[in-house]
């Protein structure tokens, strides 16, 4: 099993009263809410977390792409990745991801996250999600019934550019490029593994298959809701002939950790409220554009993350009060053995071998994020460490340099 640590990079500073006088927190959110040197501070503090994070012996740290908001303050991840492989030695560097029909050309990807993968010795892990409506349609214009085409052509021009030996022509229907002929190449041959994060497009699954990539259900709303869309991507693989290695697959996970149960409620209610209830405040006029969920998702009845963030489309509503947070699984939450217990019942029932894990949520602040992690390196993950992997290999992870060929990165002056 392999435990990563995510994230989101929120904006911690939301008034009390965001929910009831601000429409959402993504496309159209005030910025007269934002506070540039007060972003000075938590971009360094996250940067302080994941840097810790990898101190700590977490498998991979990760990071990801949204645009114009404040529940995540990363509109460029290449930029964060690029500071965190040359600040940490081992762990992998996950960035879920690039959103692929955003970039014009896709070839930008490609070129940065060779860089990547060559400043960070290969341990680059490279994330391709579609993205958010409010990020692809809204904030950056994206017709929506065109998106994924978009995307697919992205994605061939990419792999094409980092796996072709010559220089190549590209004649598609949204990118055209006489010279195509990326510097540098990524070390990990033929390519980084590639992760596909996901809300539940079944169309997503089956791609996912088919290409031999992981599919990666980043969950707002944790393993309970989980599990119907896992039990379906785990069927879709066995009607495609695909076998159940658990590695196949990622999930990501709230977690908040303390020496009792007692304590781990009193610590983390705070963070947990505020993030489902300002950081997922998502106005449903930008939730679901039409023509951006593909017709198998709709005939499934699936609905993204999104749309139920968004109350849209019905369904059942979003807890916001912490006991019911905790009640339906959104957040695990407990001692060490408590936690450990849960999330070792979360990789069996979904089957997942890449456990993405939240510890840092809401406004949380830096001191007891970096408790959370300690208390979960120490004394959580070594009793989930080793899971599937006598029974499985996991061939979606990377393949980085032997350490004696890496270079040393010069000691940073006090």
């Amino acid at each position: 099993m392999k435990l990563c640590w995510f994230h989101l990079m929120p904006y911690t500073d939301l008034p009390d009263d965001f929910r009831e006088k601000h429409p959402g927190v993504w496309v159209d959110i005030d910025s007269g809410l934002l506070d540039p040197a007060f972003v000075h501070t938590i971009y360094n503090d996250f940067m302080d977390e994941l840097e810790h994070a990898a101190e700590q012996g977490f498998d991979g740290i990760c990071v990801n792409e949204h645009h114009s908001n404040g529940y995540g303050l990363m509109p460029s991840p290449n930029l964060i990745a690029s500071t965190l492989a040359r600040r940490t030695r081992d762990a992998a560097i996950v960035v879920m991801g690039n959103s692929l029909a955003l970039y014009n050309p896709p070839t930008r990807i490609a070129e940065e996250m060779a860089m990547l993968d060559c400043i960070s010795g290969g341990r680059l892990v490279a994330g391709f999600p579609v993205g958010t409506p409010m990020d692809t349609c809204y904030a950056y214009g994206q017709n929506p019934s065109t998106l994924r085409d978009r995307y697919y052509e992205a994605h061939d021009l990419i792999m094409k550019a980092w796996t072709s030996r010559e220089p190549f022509t590209w004649n598609g229907r949204f990118n055209k490029q006489r010279y195509v002929n990326v510097w540098p190449r990524p070390i990990q041959k033929p390519h980084p593994p590639i992760w596909i994060p996901g809300g539940g497009s079944v169309e997503t699954w089956r791609w996912c298959a088919e290409m031999d990539y992981v599919y990666a259900y980043l969950s707002y709303f944790g393993y309970k809701r989980g599990l119907a869309t896992m039990q379906g991507f785990w069927n879709e693989m066995d009607e495609l002939g695909k076998d159940r290695n658990p590695f196949r697959a990622g999930f990501l996970q709230f977690v908040g950790v303390a020496d009792t149960r007692e304590e781990a409620m009193k610590l983390y209610r705070e963070p947990a409220e505020y993030f489902y209830g300002r950081c997922l405040h998502i106005d449903p006029r930008f939730a679901a554009p039409p023509g951006y969920t593909t017709e198998a998702s709709v005939r499934a009845r699936v609905r993204s993350m999104v749309s139920q963030a968004a109350g849209a489309g019905g369904g059942p509503a979003i807890a916001q009060d912490f006991d019911q947070i905790v009640e339906q699984g959104y957040v695990v939450i407990g001692s060490p053995d408590e936690v450990a217990d849960q999330l070792r019942t979360v990789a069996t029932s979904l089957n997942v071998g890449q456990l993405m894990l939240l510890l840092q949520f809401g406004n949380m602040s830096k001191e007891l994020t970096m408790h959370n992690s300690e208390l979960f390196a120490s004394k959580v993950m070594p009793q989930l460490q080793g899971l599937f992997e006598d029974e499985w290999e996991n061939e979606w992870w990377p393949k980085p340099l032997a350490s004696g060929r890496r270079a040393e990165p010069r000691p940073v002056a006090s």
